[in-house]
């Protein structure tokens, strides 16, 4: 096995001296990246109409360029669809990555260009070998067997001009044979649509192979492990593989899930790395076991813009370049990539850690949170207080969501939390009482509006009954490896729904 990580470190050598380079470089690394992408792009409609050509500085790029989200990009896709070219990118795309981020019933279709495929995307996953292996040079992850839990969707035509899918499906569509010989289960499996029937599937290959590494959403591997854990009578994960390794995790915060995941892979070998990977590009990797923040790729093609949250709904409002960030802001990350996405605001959030080199973690949606009232809470602050709560009351969770209780007259507003437990708190009310208290340490805001329950009463929680969010996703179709329940939302249509079906026999 020591082979492996000897070849492995052989062709990464080059490539762990570049992401050396743009850590020591990034203001460099990323005015190159803009003025390249622009020059690529120059004789596309979109160049021509923005007049790429005479661009030369971020500032002009900013003056000139507006903001855009998928409403002003969808035309362009579903021309592209259709057969037309040169419009964004100059390479011919045929291939769309359908969004699985929400659960709304409108599918956006990002276009994937080739560059993005291997410069971003295929780069990503070749990086997190590279650094895996240079924390980690003993360690045997990549001797055997990697499953890798994607979405459900299969690949589609939607005319002879194209194909799509979720990411997953995609990159795995166009994996080089080489690299499936390191995967399990085939193709056939992995791009099965019918995600119950496909556990099974998988469940009835992997548990003969000498699986070393997973990769996915860590909510949606549970329902894997526990399926696998049932099937063979086994303990932990570590019964079944003895020699797993690694867990290459993202999508959702890990930080709710840690304590299940100790108890289903409980060998101290075991190591976990979180990395940001999105339909729209491969962003971060978290390149230090000793630090949960990821480092933000510079050289995927990527140019990266971050508007500060208090300037979400503004008529004009104002992006930061790299050079202007600061750390414990959150900022809505904008990018425009070798896939053809101009100041495209992605609509997730981030907080940089580090500036030297740039380090940041994930913290919410710029769509996902619940600010009712001014409280400003968002993802980030209801992940670390329910993990706190857990952690105290000795429970674990499957998932949540939560929404505002409008004030009527004479009474005043709440937040409304359903949780579904995989063990649940002896004392439900307690826990509710911990959760409060801890979104008050978290948020300021949310702290001052509690006061005295002058604007807000102490939140509502409501147990979930058992698989809830998996039958509420199923009903609208996006069950999956790839989808992911909105745990905060600013008004009570997701809530009413679950509180109706959670009171389904």
């Amino acid at each position: 096995m020591a082979l492996i990580n000897s070849i492995i470190s052989l062709f990464s050598s080059k490539r762990l001296s570049q992401i050396d380079y743009f850590k020591a470089n990034p203001i460099q690394v990323q005015e190159e990246t803009l003025q390249n992408l622009l020059q690529t792009a120059k004789d596309t409609e979109y160049g021509k109409k923005y007049d790429f050509a005479s661009i030369w500085t971020s500032e002009q790029y900013r003056e000139r360029l507006p903001i855009v989200h998928y409403e002003e990009i969808a035309p362009y896709s579903e021309r592209l669809m259709n057969g037309e070219q040169n419009l964004l990118w100059p390479e011919p795309i045929t291939w769309f990555a359908k969004s699985s981020g929400t659960t709304a019933a409108k599918s956006k279709f990002i276009p994937v260009s080739k560059e993005a495929l291997e410069n971003c995307h295929f780069r990503g996953g070749k990086d997190v070998i590279s650094l895996f292996n240079r924390n980690y040079p003993d360690a045997q992850a990549f001797g055997g067997k990697t499953l890798a839990l994607g979405g459900s969707s299969e690949v589609s035509n939607v005319n002879s001009n194209c194909q799509y899918g979720d990411l997953s499906a995609i990159l795995i569509s166009n994996t080089p044979f080489w690299a499936n010989l390191m995967k399990t289960p085939d193709q056939s499996i992995m791009l099965m649509s019918e995600w119950e029937e496909k556990i099974e599937k998988i469940c009835d290959v992997t548990i003969k192979e000498d699986v070393r590494c997973l990769a996915g959403v860590p909510s949606w591997f549970l329902t894997l492990i526990n399926r696998i854990l049932e099937r063979t009578g086994k303990n932990n994960l570590h019964e079944v593989w003895p020699n797993l390794e690694l867990f290459i995790h993202g999508g959702v915060s890990f930080s709710p899930y840690r304590e299940q995941y100790k108890r289903l892979l409980p060998n101290p070998k075991m190591k976990y790395m979180e990395t940001y990977n999105a339909s729209e590009g491969f962003f971060g990797i978290q390149d230090n076991p000793n630090d949960s923040s990821m480092l933000l790729m510079l050289d995927y093609g990527i140019y990266y813009e971050f508007m500060p949250t208090a300037e979400l709904g503004k008529t004009n409002p104002r992006s930061l370049s790299l050079k202007e960030v600061e750390t414990d802001v959150n900022y809505a990350l904008i990018i425009s990539t070798n896939g053809g996405l101009w100041r495209y605001m992605i609509g997730d959030t981030i907080q940089f850690t580090s500036l030297k080199p740039y380090k940041f973690r994930i913290t919410g949606r710029t769509k996902l949170f619940i600010n009712a009232f001014g409280e400003e809470l968002i993802i980030d602050n209801a992940t670390q207080a329910i993990d706190e709560a857990c952690r105290q009351m000795q429970c674990n969770i499957i998932d949540f969501t939560a929404a505002p209780v409008f004030m009527e007259e004479g009474k005043k507003g709440a937040h409304e939390w359903i949780v579904e437990f995989e063990t649940p708190p002896g004392d439900p009310e307690a826990f509710a009482e911990i959760l409060d208290n801890e979104l008050k340490k978290l948020n300021s805001d949310y702290e001052a509006k509690r006061y005295k329950n002058m604007s807000l009463q102490r939140l509502i929680l409501h147990v979930a009954r058992p698989n809830l969010f998996k039958d509420w996703l199923k009903e609208k179709g996006k069950l999956g490896g790839q989808n992911k329940v909105p745990r905060l939302w600013n008004d009570r249509t997701h809530l009413e729904e679950l509180l109706q079906l959670n009171n389904k026999i």
